[in-house]
């Protein structure tokens, strides 16, 4: 027999075993740069690779090295990103220290990371590539156990790192195909010997790894196989698919997949005798129950409330938590009768392990659904600028209508003296017929959902025992959705769309995207009915009586209202501040009554320079503030320096006028009213006190403010 030469194990082997055993990355450094890289952190190679945050990256992981080998111990550190990590320092030859970790281990972090990549200043990365691998712990044990592993290498892996290998640029799986390039599994073989050690502590303290059976090898071998194909699915597809080898595996039958909102589990997804059927698990006032099932590898058994008169014995049901970075967000529920506490510790156990590789599919869902709803608001914005026509109502209804992909649709419009919902405009077939029963509408859906508040979203009209509409009207579906829109307390108007265009039924996702454009259509509908108004009493309790902008308390609900969804939808939205420069001496050299006419001049100037669905408010005396929705901080400084300019060249009276401008864009640190408005204003001083007649950015000048963004002191 031929002599066959064994394969060489490389650092690059060793740490790639190291990394897919425990779901971590593992980096080897020397002084001069990485020896060995296995299952970076997504974010690490975006981030590293970025001019701007790079420097951050090196007061961290760049002083791994310095940091592990002057302690001679292992170092935890978190880095700006919120990743935890241990530099742990290798008894070898060599001077080197491992990285371990690169993993959010607390759920704030995580949230906070995901927030910055969607509205914050990671935003400007594409979001495939920031998140394309994410790691995610419930704790900082598997750290801890790779880096005792680490710590104590044995004389055969201590030589591996003590021979001079060539410097790695890329890991072995950044070379794979695109197809299987996908964050690896976490190798279940340490799970399960963990578990064992667990389960059997008189082997665990002999030091001796407890011998896996051929059944467990086999478990491992199948779930190894679904992880694999995961990431070729959408998330409900994966959620779905998770269902189906489960039934396969343990010979079940009913299963649903529950996801958290607020307080509550709602089913998303069923199947066996379970599908079809939407319920609701509410949550105690903390979460102590689900860890202490996830904690003991154990479900929560739920028994249905007996209904009053009933005989039949309710339904027990098991429901198995799924955590990801210490919050649980999932969790499946088995209707069959689990009797085996071996089967139920190895579903626990799945549903742990199979959490991360969700997470990620349903952010890369999230980020893909959010991107999508910003190209669909800005092309409704597109379509708004040539919408202020003398046949204001219909375009407006046609444009709302179209972006909801609705053949139908009408714009009712609420008028609080009388009580009354008319019908502005109706769009496709027997429009006019919808408009001249205006009352019959109003009164059948309209004024119940502007009574409550809440926008409704119908898959079928005939299962909600909603009076049936006149077989005239000839509807195409039963599905339809029927949206209010308010400003702070106060009642605007109903928009209803149906007949959606594909035949398809509307859902929460369509709802959404209707929240997204809400805060615009409602001042666009306030600004018309204002206008149509006769009496003066109407506009002057929201607009100022000498410029015709809004007033600061129209603007400031409005503000409110738009940082909710900008916080909610990731869209960007921006707010300025203007000051009139030197506008007491103004006053002072030409009366206030000249004052007046200049502040009118500046108002029209603003009304010419801004777009129509920004919202532009005398904040009081020569202050001026204006609201843009839907634009970034560069943008705003582009129409500040625009709306700057056309002051400064237009001819007032007396002498030339010119203004300040100060910009904060609603972020992480900015995301109320209050700090907002600080912020712009801050900006708006340190304009002033630059010379005057300039713009400023609060981002750009936050550093040179000795006051934090809640400290309205100059």
């Amino acid at each position: 027999m031929e002599n066959v030469e064994p394969i060489k194990e490389t650092p690059d082997n060793l740490t790639e075993r190291l990394a897919d055993e425990s779901g971590l990355a593992v980096i080897v450094v020397d002084e001069n740069g990485a020896v060995s890289k296995a299952n970076n952190n997504s974010i690490c190679e975006v981030l590293y690779s970025s001019e701007e945050f790079s420097p951050h990256c090196a007061k961290f992981c760049g002083r791994a090295f310095a940091l592990a080998t002057e302690a001679g111990k292992t170092v935890p550190y978190q880095c700006h990103a919120g990743l935890d990590c241990l530099a742990v320092p290798l008894k070898t030859k060599k001077t080197l220290i491992a990285i371990v970790g690169r993993t959010f281990t607390k759920a704030e972090n995580y949230r906070t990371a995901t927030e910055r990549a969607m509205i914050g200043d990671w935003r400007k990365f594409p979001p495939a590539e920031f998140f394309e691998n994410i790691l995610l712990n419930g704790s900082s044990k598997a750290l801890e156990t790779v880096a005792k592993y680490l710590e104590n290498l044995s004389d055969a892996e201590k030589q591996v790192f003590e021979k001079e290998e060539p410097k790695v640029s890329q890991t072995a799986a950044a070379e794979r195909s695109q197809e299987e390039q996908t964050p690896p599994a976490a190798d279940l073989t340490k799970l399960i010997e963990q578990f064992n050690r667990q389960t059997a502590p008189t082997v665990a303290d002999s030091g001796a790894a407890p011998k896996k059976t051929s059944d467990e090898a086999e478990e491992i071998t199948a779930w190894r196989s679904l992880f694999g194909s995961l990431f070729r699915l959408t998330y409900h597809e994966a959620c779905f698919s998770v269902m189906q080898f489960l039934a396969r595996r343990y010979a079940l039958d009913s299963m649903a997949w529950l996801e958290r909102k607020e307080n509550r589990f709602e089913s998303i997804l069923a199947i066996g005798s379970l599908k079809g059927q939407q319920f609701k698990i509410s949550l105690p006032a903390d979460d102590k129950l689900l860890f202490e099932a996830l904690e003991n590898e154990l479900a929560l058994e739920l028994r249905e409330r007996a209904r009053h008169g009933e005989k039949t014995n309710p339904q027990t049901i098991s429901l198995f938590p799924v955590s990801v970075g210490g919050e649980v967000q999932c969790a499946l529920v088995i209707a069959d009768g689990l009797t085996g506490e071996t089967m139920k510790r190895h579903i626990s156990r799945f549903c742990k392990t199979v959490a991360s590789e969700l997470e990620i599919l349903r952010l890369r869902e999230e980020v893909k659904r959010r991107n999508w709803l910003a190209n669909a608001v800005e092309k409704f914005n597109a379509s708004l600028k040539n919408i202020d026509t003398e046949d204001f109502w219909s375009n407006l209804t046609r444009v709302s209508a179209e972006l909801m992909r609705a053949e139908r649709g009408s714009l009712l419009i609420f008028d609080e003296k009388s009580d009354i919902l008319t019908v502005k405009a109706a769009v496709g077939a027997t429009a006019d017929r919808i408009k001249n029963e205006s009352k019959r509408i109003g009164d059948r859906v309209a004024r119940l959902v502007l009574q409550n508040g809440k926008p409704v979203v119908v898959g079928d009209v005939s299962k909600i025992g909603l009076p049936a509409a006149p077989l005239d009207w000839k509807y195409k579906t039963n599905s339809f959705i029927s949206y209010p829109f308010t400003i702070g307390d106060r009642r605007v108007g109903v928009l209803n769309v149906t007949d959606k265009a594909d035949g398809l039924a509307y859902s929460e996702f369509d709802l959404e995207l209707l929240d997204a454009i809400a805060p615009q259509v409602a001042v666009l509908i306030d600004r018309a009915s204002l206008k149509s108004k006769a009496g003066e009493f109407e506009q002057l309790s929201v607009t100022d009586s000498l410029t015709g902008l809004l007033n600061r308390r129209y603007l400031e609900e409005r503000l409110s209202e738009e940082i909710k969804r900008s916080n909610r939808y990731g869209y960007p939205m921006s707010f300025m501040m203007i000051d009139v420069d030197d506008f007491k001496s103004f006053n002072d050299t030409f009366g206030h009554t000249e004052g007046d006419k200049a502040l009118r001049i500046v108002g029209r100037c603003l009304r010419e320079t801004l777009r129509s669905a920004d919202v532009a408010a005398r904040y009081g005396g020569e202050e001026f503030s204006i609201l843009l929705p839907q634009t970034t901080s560069a943008e705003a400084a582009t129409i500040a320096e625009r709306l700057r300019e056309n002051i400064e060249s237009t001819d007032f009276p007396n002498r030339q006028i010119t203004v300040s401008v100060g910009i904060a864009n609603c972020c992480l640190e900015l995301n109320s009213a209050q700090t907002l408005i600080v912020a712009a204003d801050n900006a708006l001083y340190e304009a002033k006190r630059r010379g005057k007649n300039n713009v400023q950015i609060y981002d750009n000048i936050k550093d040179d403010i000795k006051d934090d963004p809640g400290d309205t002191k100059k």
